[in-house]
């Protein structure tokens, strides 16, 4: 088909994306704009505005609470699922093993399983433990669902790095240790960074596997406003959730400024 012809599909296709581009936010902002109504119910528009619901989340104990230990456990994930991927991907960029694909694909596998089944197999396992309902047993199963998101960038950065530089450091009388902290980990600052941040945000926002683990004294905040929204539909769940979207927004903003988001998904130069 010549150029003419398939001028009306551009056209299509692009008022077709346009069209996608502005239906996605829709959501959000209808959600931001009802968070600053005045009446005591979800309205839009939102007629008189109104701090109200704002007020009310930041003083009640049972958001603060919630979002304290979802702030927490997002914090400890995120630092643990990336130091656990890069003591990995630095194995595998130095012994370099033949099983290395089928580790990967371990590595990977919470990706494949539905949420909802990887929160039924966590909590046989943790309640074989003792650690069903507890903090502990959360940032267990948050590991497990983050790693592939650190994975990903850290194992990207380690194969960006000079095989040639790391023989050289361990000719020189490196061992592993100052190889792996001192040479490794600067080089890979990029994946780690990424790593750090992208598991910080999945784990703060996680709720399908996080409800089957909660308990009577460890709620999470998505969780708090899943259990919230079943009794009542509050303006106040709209201010925490346009607070939710912020958080995200401004991590996502920061990860773009220092590293970019095409890093998550580059490709191994190998």
């Amino acid at each position: 088909m010549n150029g003419p012809m398939n001028a009306p599909l551009v056209k299509l296709g692009r008022a077709g994306s346009f069209a996608l581009l502005l239906f996605l936010p829709a959501p959000i902002l209808v959600i931001a704009a009802t968070s600053f109504a005045a009446t005591g119910y979800l309205r839009f528009p939102p007629g008189e505005l109104s701090l109200r619901w704002y007020l009310e989340a930041a003083t009640d104990p049972r958001w603060l609470s919630a979002f304290a230990t979802s702030l927490a456990i997002a914090s400890i994930v995120a630092v643990l699922a990336t130091a656990i991927a890069f003591a990995g991907a630095y194995a595998c960029h130095r012994l370099k093993p033949r099983w290395l694909p089928a580790f990967e694909l371990v590595v990977m596998s919470p990706l494949f399983f539905p949420h909802a089944a990887l929160g039924v197999a966590l909590v046989n396992v943790l309640a074989l433990t003792g650690h069903l309902g507890t903090v502990g047993g959360i940032v267990a199963a948050h590991v497990v669902v983050t790693l592939p998101f650190a994975w990903r960038p850290i194992a990207v950065a380690m194969a960006r790095i000079d095989g040639e530089i790391v023989e050289a450091a361990s000719l020189l009388g490196a061992d592993e240790r100052r190889l792996a902290l001192g040479i490794a980990l600067p080089l890979a600052r990029s994946g780690l960074v990424t790593a750090l941040l992208f598991t910080f945000i999945i784990s703060f926002d996680e709720v399908t596997v996080t409800m089957f683990l909660t308990g009577p004294e460890t709620t999470t905040l998505p969780v708090q406003i899943y259990a919230f929204i079943q009794e009542n539909a509050s303006p106040v769940l709209a201010a925490i959730s346009t607070a939710t979207v912020v958080v995200t927004l401004a991590v996502v903003m920061l990860l773009e400024r220092l590293i970019g988001l095409e890093f998550f998904v580059a490709h191994d130069p190998a």
